[in-house]
């Protein structure tokens, strides 16, 4: 059993903290600070801190093992994990990045949980970036982990093929579920002495970046199978929007239509609908049929509901310009 610092902070990383829980010993848990949460703004702990506190009660890790949440990972905090005598980090989706002197407080090295096909898509974004993509395949590797971000050496790696309709949200909860025991089989082969790493290509690599809130406003002129793949993407965060006049209109759930649709020159033009498929946009290239959609601060709405209460929109404009009105 390897005495295992564990370092992760949101929902996907929370499976990962209780696989190696139970199979190893919990001597540290790494995470963010609480961030503000709700109308009231009071301070939330991470998932992966509720769910250590969780486990502790339970006995399932020692409830001496401290829960660490620095702002950074300085002098004080490597003295904290030094005096808990670690073996192997254990990494999944933790936000910081760890430089050498952190690394070398464990002797059997870091291990790091990535959601995708290394070395496509090393970054803090990859499930976003294979749905935008339109990746016909992504993965969940095991890495060594190593200085420069996302490029040791791979310890175990499997594909999930994609058939073009996952969302973030989802794609990423299946991989926090079948990735945790993946990282379990790490530490297993670590401790026994049979992991074997294979270096990565870089000269394959590709590469995400974090994501920004505006990075959802959709482009009209892009085709209707890239605008469904940002849509995809950027569910549930930072959510694809679209200007319409004064407003923001969030569009939840959309699909490339396949009918035969009024052909408009203007992308962004609502051309009509579909009374089985939803309202149909014109973009760059086809016809965009949104089946769900929801003003900013309002509820979300079927494009049925929707149209019952948004009189004229049939004919408008959507896009940066607003609603433009024939």
């Amino acid at each position: 059993m390897l005495d295992v610092v564990f370092a992760g902070s949101p929902e996907c990383a929370v499976p990962s903290l209780e696989a190696v829980a139970r199979a190893h010993r919990i001597v540290a848990v790494l995470t963010n600070q609480p961030a503000p949460a709700g109308r009231s703004g009071t301070p939330v702990p991470t998932p992966v801190h509720q769910a250590a506190e969780r486990l502790k009660a339970e006995g399932i890790i020692p409830a001496d093992s401290p829960i660490l949440t620095p702002i950074k990972l300085n002098d004080e905090v490597r003295a904290a994990i030094a005096s808990r005598d670690p073996d192997i980090l254990a990494c999944f989706a933790y936000g910081k990045i760890f430089g050498p002197k952190t690394l070398a407080l464990f002797p059997l090295g870091a291990l790091n949980l990535h959601p995708s096909l290394l070395p496509r898509w090393r970054g803090c974004a990859p499930v976003p970036a294979a749905i935008l993509a339109r990746d016909a395949e992504t993965g969940i590797t095991v890495q060594k982990m190593a200085l420069e971000m996302d490029s040791g050496d791979i310890l175990i790696q499997e594909k999930m093929p994609l058939d073009g309709t996952e969302t973030a949200d989802g794609l990423l909860a299946r991989a926090a579920v079948e990735g945790a025991p993946l990282l379990v089989r790490a530490l297993d082969m670590t401790e026994s002495g049979a992991a074997q790493g294979t270096p990565q290509d870089s000269g394959t690599a590709t590469y995400c970046s974090m994501l920004r809130k505006e990075d959802g406003e959709i482009r009209w002129t892009d085709s209707a199978e890239d605008i469904d793949a940002r849509i995809r993407a950027f569910t549930a965060w930072p959510g694809a929007f679209t200007k319409a006049g004064e407003n923001i209109l969030l569009i939840l759930k959309a699909h490339p239509y396949q009918g035969e649709a009024p052909v408009d020159p203007v992308p962004g033009k609502v051309i009509g609908i579909d009374k089985k498929e939803g309202i149909l946009v014109q973009t760059g290239k086809g016809a965009l049929a949104v089946e769900r959609l929801q003003w900013r601060s309002k509820k979300p709405l079927d494009w049925k509901s929707f149209l019952n209460g948004t009189r004229e929109f049939t004919g408008s404009t959507l896009g940066r310009d607003g609603i433009e009105r024939p």
